[in-house]
């Protein structure tokens, strides 16, 4: 007996349901496509990282979600502070550029406002996974479960695994080990009068990153090599701990008595990659499928907006007839990346206060 579902047709699928992905449902469906988002419907709570760059605005209002996120839901931020090469700090201040101030997220509601601004446009948003792509004369199927989706178009929203591209013929390319050991702090482990701005401090094993979360937690992740997780054990919540009272500044924003058992840390890979090529004939990777960066380069969700708009941009034009669009938007990509890699090494070089294996590898590989 059959029991597989009828097979579901439509101009395109979107596999993740990341900002990236929805970005590029939202443009097409208002290109006219008919367009389904599949969203894994699976992420956590809270996600490392949380803070939005001002220069979203414009991206934002494209697509139309721009009051709904400046509504005053998520908190702002009024700019970063940075230790880095020294021992005292600078500050960016935001309300002093064009754009106004950025945001730290509730990622959850960020998430969930951008799949909405998706079904307006018009996108059928369902919740599942994306198992198997294959190409067929004309158009993909794509395989849910039992189920399966007839398209002339796929994009992969998946993260940085790229896992569809690659099914298509995407290569992707690591070019470190760097992972986040990441906590989110509830209200009673964070200082009173934290200000709305990010704080990045460099230290022997690598750096860390702290940011206000709205309800008053707060965010605080090191940065360090994979390798070096194991071997100084900062996976461990008291190893972590103790490392995070060793900084000078990230630990003025923790209330230094909150009780260590209660954090729990999470291990994320946060490695520079990049998808080559970002798009073939019919397909196209957008967000960290396509480039995933660095986060000291703090552009992860500005690139997942700006290459979901570019990419379902690239698609309407292929399906129009125009010559060379999806190869356009790869060699698109293929510059970010590069820029950001340049950006990348000269960030790194502005640290140059320790020889241990993590500061050792980043001059290895800027020649410095």
């Amino acid at each position: 007996m059959n029991t597989r579902a009828p097979e579901e047709s439509c101009d395109a699928v979107i596999a993740g349901g990341g900002p990236a992905g929805a970005a590029a449902a939202i443009t097409l469906s208002r290109h006219g496509a008919a367009v389904t988002l599949v969203d894994p419907g699976r992420t956590p709570r809270w996600k490392p990282g949380e803070s939005l760059s001002p220069r979203a605005r414009p991206l934002l209002a494209r697509l139309g979600a721009l009051e709904r996120v400046a509504d005053g839901s998520h908190r702002p931020c009024y700019g970063y502070q940075s230790a880095w090469g020294r021992s005292t700090v600078d500050e960016t201040d935001f309300l002093a550029g064009p754009h106004g101030p950025g945001w730290h997220l509730d990622r959850t509601l960020f998430d969930r406002t951008l799949a909405d601004a998706a079904r307006r446009a018009g996108a059928r948003v369902r919740t599942g996974r994306v198992a198997t792509v294959r190409r067929l004369p004309g158009h993909w199927r794509l395989t849910l479960g039992r189920e399966t989706i007839r398209a002339r178009y796929f994009i992969d929203a998946t993260g940085p695994g790229a896992r569809l591209a690659r099914l298509a013929g995407g290569t992707v390319t690591r070019s470190d080990r760097l992972v986040a050991i990441a906590a989110c702090l509830p209200r009673g482990a964070v200082r009173r009068g934290v200000p709305h701005t990010s704080l990045v401090e460099s230290t022997t094993h690598g750096w860390w990153y702290t940011a206000p979360l709205p309800g008053g937690h707060a965010v605080v992740m090191m940065m360090t090599d994979a390798d070096l997780v194991a071997e100084q054990a900062f996976h461990a919540p008291e190893r972590w701990w103790s490392a995070l009272m060793a900084t000078t500044h990230v630990r003025e924003r923790v209330v230094r008595g909150a009780a260590v058992p209660r954090v729990r840390l999470r291990v994320a890979r946060a490695a520079t990659s990049c998808t080559t090529a970002a798009a073939g004939p019919g397909w196209a990777a957008v967000g960290d499928a396509a480039t995933s960066s660095d986060p000291i380069a703090a552009r992860g969700i500005l690139t997942a907006l700006a290459t979901g708009i570019t990419a379902a941009d690239a698609v309407h034009a292929d399906a129009a007839g125009k010559p060379r669009a999806l190869e356009t938007y790869a060699e698109r990509v293929r510059t970010i990346h590069s820029e950001y890699l340049r950006a990348r090494t000269l960030c790194y070089r502005g640290e140059q206060r320790w020889d241990t294996p993590f500061w050792a590898r980043r001059r290895a590989e800027t020649g410095v």
